[in-house]
């Protein structure tokens, strides 16, 4: 198959035009900077939902005009003014009243509790497991057993407020080698975690666990955090 590698890469764009793209680009640039610094922010870690909208509408404010010829630069400038005075207004009110913070940025979620995966609010847990287990051993955490209690923050970052050392209990391994060893089919009489809630009980073959009724079950561990 042949291609016609001038019609993929330049079409019908000539230098004249290949300038204007370079002058739009770093009108738009200038916008997207001065967008920011007015929005009062000081730097990103992470976006809220609000955040991300206002991002995305910026992005195509922004895009088109640099390398469209059909759209002009100014209606983009009004679209950046437009999401500007909503932006602000709507920080304002938020900063004002908790109930449109929490309407805007939702509200903090329970992820563990005293060692096990909260069930109440399962219905709203919208990462997944392995990520999360990422997130634990970036922590040095081992096993559940060593976490109080996980918080998912409305930025998505996850705090984690820890058992002491005497109060640490058998918990859920989170190490891959360990959790890969999971199984419905317990041989061995033990302590053995749930590998769907956490939960952990002292079994002697395959049965449900009594908190969550699943069958899938870990080898449980108590070592202590390492800081």
């Amino acid at each position: 198959m042949n291609f016609d590698w001038h019609t993929i890469l330049m079409n019908d764009l000539d230098w004249e035009y290949f300038l204007e793209i370079v002058i739009r680009t770093l009108i738009m640039f200038v916008f997207v900077l001065v967008f920011l610094r007015l929005s009062g922010k000081k730097g990103v870690r992470q976006l809220s939902l609000f955040e991300v909208a206002i991002i995305i509408a910026l992005g195509s404010a922004a895009g088109d005009p640099m390398f469209n010829k059909d759209i002009a630069i100014l209606p983009s400038l009004l679209v950046f003014v437009v999401i500007l005075i909503v932006y602000r207004a709507i920080t304002f009110f938020a900063a004002r009243s908790e109930k449109v913070e929490s309407l805007l940025e939702g509200e903090p979620m329970y992820i563990i509790e005293e060692g096990q995966f909260t069930l109440n609010e399962e219905s709203d847990n919208t990462f997944a497991k392995d990520e999360f287990f990422a997130e634990m051993r970036a922590q040095s955490i081992e096993h559940l057993g060593q976490v109080k209690t996980a918080l998912l923050e409305t930025n998505g970052q996850v705090s984690f407020f820890y058992q002491e050392n005497d109060d640490v209990k058998p918990g859920l391994p989170i190490l891959p080698k360990p959790y890969s060893k999971k199984s419905d089919q317990v041989t061995e009489a033990g302590d053995y975690a749930c590998t769907y809630c956490g939960k952990v009980q002292h079994i002697k073959g395959p049965m449900q666990c009594s908190r969550c009724q699943h069958k899938e079950w870990v080898k449980a561990i108590k070592t202590l955090r390492i800081t």
